[in-house]
């Protein structure tokens, strides 16, 4: 099984929008997708990628086949200080639990070490959300603290903070 990442591109926004599902809405998108708004997102983050947006997101693909996404975002966050770069993922339910999303975040920090992009890794997550805690040990990353923040819609949530040097 080849795991790579690719610049995500509007051509992805089929394959992500089918990879989603009730999990993917909770912990990561806040709601549900469509193939033209995700086509949007992609060229929204292209041009605020222009104007100097620290946020670039990747596709997650598996022989080639686009299973999930990847982002990386250095912009001050709940959690986040100077020199961290936050990491979000997704997956497909039927790719889960096979280390793709831990490998995935591996590349990705290889990827941030090699252009100097950041000092540290970091994954935050809803400390209800076992998955991605588990994603996050798996990829060499330690707890360090839970901190007070928001979920995509806005509602009070505690997350949880893994910090992996890069």
């Amino acid at each position: 099984m080849e795991i790579t990442l690719q610049p995500l591109s509007v051509e992805d926004a089929e394959d992500l929008v089918a990879a989603e599902d009730e999990e993917t809405i909770r912990w990561f998108s806040g709601g549900r997708s469509t193939v033209e708004g995700t086509r949007r997102y992609v060229q929204l983050l292209e041009q605020r990628a222009a104007a100097g947006s620290t946020k670039r997101a990747f596709t997650i693909k598996v022989d080639g086949r686009c299973v999930g996404s990847i982002d990386h975002d250095a912009d001050p966050q709940d959690g986040i200080g100077p020199g961290d770069v936050n990491i979000a993922y997704a997956i497909a339910p039927w790719m889960r639990g096979q280390g793709i999303t831990a490998h995935a975040v591996g590349l990705l920090c290889a990827q941030l070490s090699e252009q100097a992009e950041g000092e540290r890794a970091v994954i935050r997550c809803e400390a209800e959300n076992v998955a991605s805690g588990r994603v996050a040990e798996k990829a060499g990353f330690t707890r360090t603290r839970e901190v007070p923040s928001t979920n995509e819609l806005g509602e009070p949530v505690d997350m949880q903070v893994h910090v992996r040097e890069l």
